[in-house]
């Protein structure tokens, strides 16, 4: 199966290069960046520090659509929109890692769903999917008189917050209870704010260092406290569910799927 990566020389490119070599069956399509790039030519296997591919970076990513079975992208909202049409054009499975996307992104890929399997997620690792079913479960074993509050860390380098794993986790835990999470959500508190609203989820965020992903989900009721966390050690862990992601989205019809579709849950 061949699978293209788009935005192949940053930090999650490198990862997904890697991933993509590594996994039985699979063959690295090739690799795109902006045509300015500083690395614009350069093997893809040594840029992602193995041995050489023999496929260099390139800076045209319809090629890459049109040579390729799957695409990976972890890239920016208005790219990703882009390559979602280049997914409805083609046919390509188009499997999407990228946060902060609007309503103008998102109803790209709904347009381009109609003729291409899209798998959509707001974090690959398969111990962060099996958190959000941890935290619906608990949400709605627990009464509202428990407090939901949501913890998100991540490195200084990430542009986007609440990062897109910890609104996931918000809606999970808004669907255990029965609501929408932007009903009850509460992103920001400054100043005096007054008490906490029953049934509210509050979403903290963090930045700092090099964190790859840091999320608990803690439940504060009276007399008791329970937290459900996972922290992600490596990028490899997004990786390597992608690519799984990617395989898995080749013997399906266009639509848009999750990776909760992927792992069977």
């Amino acid at each position: 199966m061949k699978i293209g990566i788009v935005g192949a020389a940053g930090r999650m490119g490198r990862m997904l290069i890697a991933a993509v070599q590594a996994a039985e069956g699979a063959a690295l399509a090739g690799g795109v960046e902006a045509a300015d790039h500083s690395e614009m030519g350069a093997d893809l296997g040594r840029l992602a520090g193995g041995e050489a591919a023999g496929v260099a970076l390139t800076s045209d990513p319809r090629a890459l659509f049109d040579t390729s079975d799957a695409i990976i992208d972890f890239t920016v909202p208005t790219a990703t929109a882009a390559h979602a049409v280049l997914a409805g054009e083609t046919g390509t499975v188009l499997v999407i890692g990228t946060t902060g996307l609007d309503a103008e992104h998102q109803a790209a890929i709904g347009a381009a769903a109609a003729n291409a399997p899209i798998i959509q997620a707001a974090n690959f690792s398969v111990g962060v999917n099996v958190l959000l079913g941890l935290v619906e479960k608990a949400a709605s074993v627990l009464p509202d008189i428990y407090d939901i509050e949501i913890l998100d860390m991540h490195h200084h380098h990430k542009v986007d917050a609440p990062s897109g794993t910890a609104l996931a986790l918000g809606h999970a835990a808004a669907s255990g209870r029965g609501v929408k999470l932007d009903d009850v959500a509460c992103k920001a508190r400054d100043g005096i704010i007054g008490a906490r609203p029953k049934g509210e989820i509050g979403i903290a965020t963090l930045r700092g260092g090099d964190v790859v992903g840091d999320h608990t989900v803690i439940y504060a009721g009276p007399g008791e406290r329970v937290e459900i966390a996972h922290k992600a050690a490596s990028r490899e862990i997004f990786a390597g569910g992608a690519v799984r992601a990617a395989m898995w989205g080749c013997s399906q019809q266009p639509g848009i799927y999750s990776m909760k579709d992927v792992l069977g849950f």
